[in-house]
């Protein structure tokens, strides 16, 4: 068991263990640290069986993409009170599992948003104007301009699918490169068409983003009615020569299906940061493919991203723990819970 905090007026208080499963920057060690009232273990990357070793002490979790907090884990986790994600993406907690539990699931959406942005806008530029494929050809000693002709964005229409805080930073983006930006999203309340109309951006049925856009880019968040949406139908209702990003996670694409399209020409390229399984096996029918770029699931991989999840993530815990305050809650219906346990 931790050992208790004492306050200046020598009154023991509770302390709370908090396990860091995953690496994240020191500045979210350093938080919890001169918090008050917080014990800390963050030993970097853990493997499974280390986790499950560790886990029954802990108060609150904070972890990244690389820990699986399914299940199992949280049946060892007996005290377990808050999971905090540094990151957007909840696909790898167990919600249903937590809410069993009583666990408050907390996520960091906003710190990793103009990282994903930027990166998706780099893919789309890598993939437009063959970078990686030229930048190959000169490192092999040769000189191929005709090899490597390139299509503009300025004049495009894009559409995004998902326009949440990613989606609306790469339709401001999109703004600026002169494209024409429609969206498709699953909310399409007044508020959300209105913002969407102030940034210059048309909503639109799903139909309308495949049959219009030049590019489209991926979006939404992973489940049930999204899972495998990018298939052999949705693929036919876009134009022939399409290009499509994906910064989002990888399961929303039957990847066999893509494949079926790039190498047929109805999508003329793809740009890929994320896969259904990371890292993808070596026959993966994506990679190796000419017309594929690739990179390590790298959208939110920038010191500033990380040092805002981080610290977002460190405060939620902290906030969480220490002061009953909870934000960013991805299952808000078991709040109720937190103070009968």
């Amino acid at each position: 068991m931790p050992l208790p905090f004492y306050t200046s007026e020598g009154l023991a208080i509770a302390t709370y263990h908090v396990l860091v499963s995953d690496s994240v920057h020191p500045s979210a060690i350093e938080i919890l640290q001169r918090a008050g009232g917080l014990s800390v273990t963050a030993p970097d990357q853990v493997d499974r069986a280390t986790l499950m070793s560790q886990i029954g002490e802990a108060d609150g979790l904070i972890i990244r993409s690389a820990t699986r907090a399914d299940a199992a884990l949280l049946a060892a986790a007996q005290r377990l009170k808050v999971i905090a994600r540094a990151g957007a993406g909840v696909d790898n907690v167990d919600i249903e599992a937590a809410n069993q539990r009583g666990i408050v699931v907390m996520n960091t959406p906003g710190g990793n948003t103009i990282a994903a942005a930027e990166h998706t806008f780099g893919l789309m530029l890598a993939l437009l104007r063959h970078l990686p494929a030229a930048h190959e050809s000169m490192r092999a000693g040769r000189w191929e301009r005709q090899a490597f002709m390139g299509v503009e964005l300025r004049g495009k229409t894009l559409g995004i699918i998902g326009l949440g805080r990613i989606g609306k930073a790469v339709a401001k983006r999109a703004r600026a490169f002169e494209m024409t930006v429609i969206a498709y999203d699953s909310d399409q309340s007044e508020a959300e068409v209105q913002a969407a109309r102030e940034l210059g951006v048309e909503m639109v049925p799903l139909a309308e983003v495949y049959a219009r856009s030049d590019v489209i880019t991926l979006h939404p968040s992973l489940n049930d009615q999204t899972r495998g949406l990018i298939n052999v139908h949705s693929l036919a209702q876009m134009k022939r020569g399409v290009y499509l990003v994906n910064t989002a996670r990888g399961a929303l694409i039957v990847d066999s299906d893509l494949a079926d399209a790039l190498r047929s020409g109805q999508v003329a390229g793809a740009a890929l940061d994320v896969y259904t399984e990371e890292p993808p096996r070596q026959d993966h029918p994506l990679i190796g493919l000419p017309n594929v770029v690739h990179t390590p699931h790298l959208a939110a991989s920038t010191v500033d991203a990380q040092i805002a999840v981080a610290v977002e993530a460190a405060h939620l815990v902290a906030d969480a723990l220490l002061r009953g305050q909870y934000r960013n809650v991805v299952n808000p219906e078991i709040l109720g819970q937190v103070h009968t346990r």
